[in-house]
């Protein structure tokens, strides 16, 4: 009875090994694709990405403003927007509500440090935010939360002219566009330094 038992086992044990060897065998079979082989894979699904589908994606905006499009927008413009886009998560003017608070509570209000527990809770576009590009740049990309995309240049400008001024960074009759969004000098520009150590080779 032992020795059936045994047997058994082995011929599971067996059975198990050439299971994991097709199945490793079938994984890495890509692996061993003719290097010379130009033809790329085709997985049956998609299409190649025409320049159109990726210039509606590559939107990106640096800080130093490279990717900044055409357009222009005001403080009082954007307030308008605002009003209808933006205070019912964020509170009528930038205090918080369902959605996190964009404005400073004054003037000189403190950066939030690493070191408080709470700091999370205290940062603003007008402590905390490093460059004004980030602004345009996040609200392009995110904003309105349930339908974000929709908002055209213009609409852009001036939502971040709003804020940047209700954060007491800008005039009330400033006008941001490409050339003089990215001259906007942030409070907490500079609170933030490039981490190089390690040669840049490590992620701190």
């Amino acid at each position: 009875m032992y020795q059936v038992i045994s047997d058994i086992t082995r011929i599971r044990t067996i059975t198990m090994t050439l299971s994991l060897t097709v199945c490793v065998s079938v994984l890495a079979v890509p692996a061993f694709a003719d290097e010379n082989d130009d033809e790329s894979i085709v997985y049956g699904f998609g299409h190649p990405a025409t320049p159109e589908e990726i210039a509606a994606w590559d939107i990106d905006v640096r800080p130093d403003g490279q990717g900044l499009p055409p357009g222009s927008g005001t403080p009082a413009e954007g307030a308008r927007i605002y009003a209808v886009q933006c205070a019912a998560c964020h509170g009528a003017n930038g205090e918080g509500g369902l959605n996190d608070r964009l404005v400073v509570h004054s003037a000189d209000e403190s950066f939030p440090l690493a070191s408080d527990a709470n700091a999370g809770q205290h940062r603003t576009i007008g402590n905390y935010w490093p460059y004004a590009t980030t602004v345009f740049d996040y609200i392009r990309r995110s904003m309105p939360f349930t339908a974000p995309g929709t908002l055209d240049s213009n609409d852009v400008y001036s939502l971040t002219a709003h804020l940047l001024h209700l954060n007491h960074i800008i005039s009330d009759d400033a006008e941001m566009n490409a050339q003089s969004l990215p001259k906007v000098v942030m409070p907490a520009h500079g609170k933030f330094r490039v981490d190089d150590r390690q040669e840049f080779k490590e992620v701190h």
